[in-house]
């Protein structure tokens, strides 16, 4: 327990930060944020020693700013234990949803760091989901991934876990089902009637899932013409991607499709991105996409990390910060990821804007991973 007390000490006061929801700009403006990022570095060297050698090996000067922190490359949590925690710490480990023919990632979790996960995963999803859902009204979650019990390394089935425990007054439906090869099979008899009685209450519902789980119902309910009507408010989140678990649609058409068959107005329509190696996730809204983008003659909507987290597209031939409105290979700077590494390089690619970035999908050469198998058309 001596490595971490002082990461319980900065968790501690990080979930504190997180809590004061109406003060986030103050509380993680650019300075304060760095400070609290160069602590945090200080302390998982002191705790992580497979990290620390990573460090260390790459030979650096004195680290003043918070971009300069090495970040580890998500591949290392497949083959390392990139844990400041004790092995008797560990009671959770989530793992990534990959192929079979490919090690997962393991992000290990203690109490301590699961209540952080959880309080950064719900202060964020309320931000972005529940906005226009008064405190205590939503009737429905319909959640179109297996229940907890089936898949215990998901981050993301834990994510909507706590979502159902921090709503409950919403009857929620867990629709899929984990087959004997370790697929998520939606259960579409179930998933009806659990629309069914979301568009009875009379009040808002919410509807998450994998974006191929989406597609698997939008097409049974277009083959028998079926359409719901979900009361107004109600919000739909999708994630990832489809490759080898269902066809391939862009992202315009599969909203376009859940307006269609669900009833859930454009600007109630989500995308998430997340990785089962971070602790916080990035939200694509509508209501925040007012800006438009550098790039003439298109304006995407663009993905956000919470304040507590920080984004810097990284261009691959340089090594350094892409300018705005190119491409790069997406890096994401955690303060929830109090308890294994902050800073974590991804294989995902993505557009760098100013208030924002834009996914565009995998790496060449990298892994295909379960919940974000294509690009994000």
């Amino acid at each position: 327990m001596a490595l971490t007390s002082p990461l319980t000490g900065f968790a501690s006061r990080l979930r504190a930060l997180i809590q004061a929801s109406a003060k986030w700009d103050d509380l993680f403006a650019v300075q304060s944020f760095g400070d609290l990022a160069l602590e945090l570095f200080h302390l998982q060297l002191q705790s992580n020693p497979v990290y620390r050698r990573f460090v260390e090996g790459r030979n650096l000067g004195p680290i003043h700013h918070w971009s300069q922190i090495p970040a580890a490359p998500t591949s290392g949590f497949k083959e390392l234990e990139l844990s400041c925690l004790l092995p008797e710490e560990r009671n959770r480990v989530f793992e990534s949803s990959g192929t079979t023919q490919h090690r997962p990632s393991r992000h290990y979790h203690s109490d301590e760091s699961l209540g952080l996960y959880e309080d950064s995963a719900w202060a964020w999803f309320e931000s972005n989901l529940l906005g226009g859902i008064p405190s205590g009204s939503c009737g429905s979650i319909l959640i179109l991934t297996p229940p907890p019990s089936e898949a215990p390394h998901s981050s993301l089935v834990h994510m909507f876990e706590t979502v159902r425990q921090r709503m409950p007054g919403a009857t929620t439906s867990y629709t899929a089902e984990v087959t004997e090869q370790g697929a998520w099979e939606l259960d579409l008899d179930a998933t009806h009637q659990a629309l069914k009685v979301a568009a009875s209450t009379g009040r808002p519902a919410l509807v998450l899932g994998t974006a191929f789980s989406f597609v698997h119902l939008l097409d049974q309910l277009s083959a028998h013409k079926l359409r719901y009507e979900l009361s107004a408010g109600s919000s739909a989140m999708e994630t990832g991607g489809y490759k080898g678990r269902s066809r391939s649609i862009s992202k315009a058409e599969l909203h376009k499709l859940i307006s269609k068959h669900l009833g859930i107005g454009p600007d109630c329509l989500i995308s998430e991105y997340g990785m089962s190696e971070l602790s916080s996730q990035a939200y694509d809204t509508a209501q925040r996409n007012d800006e438009r983008s550098p790039i003439v003659g298109s304006s995407p909507r663009l993905l956000r990390f919470p304040p507590w987290a920080r984004v810097q597209i990284i261009s691959p031939e340089t090594g350094q910060e892409a300018r705005l409105g190119e491409m790069g290979l997406i890096r994401v700077f955690d303060l929830a990821n109090t308890f294994s590494v902050m800073a974590i390089q991804t294989e995902d690619l993505g557009i760098r804007h100013a208030d924002g970035f834009q996914l565009i999908g995998r790496a060449a050469l990298a892994e295909n991973r379960g919940c974000s198998l294509m690009p994000a058309a």
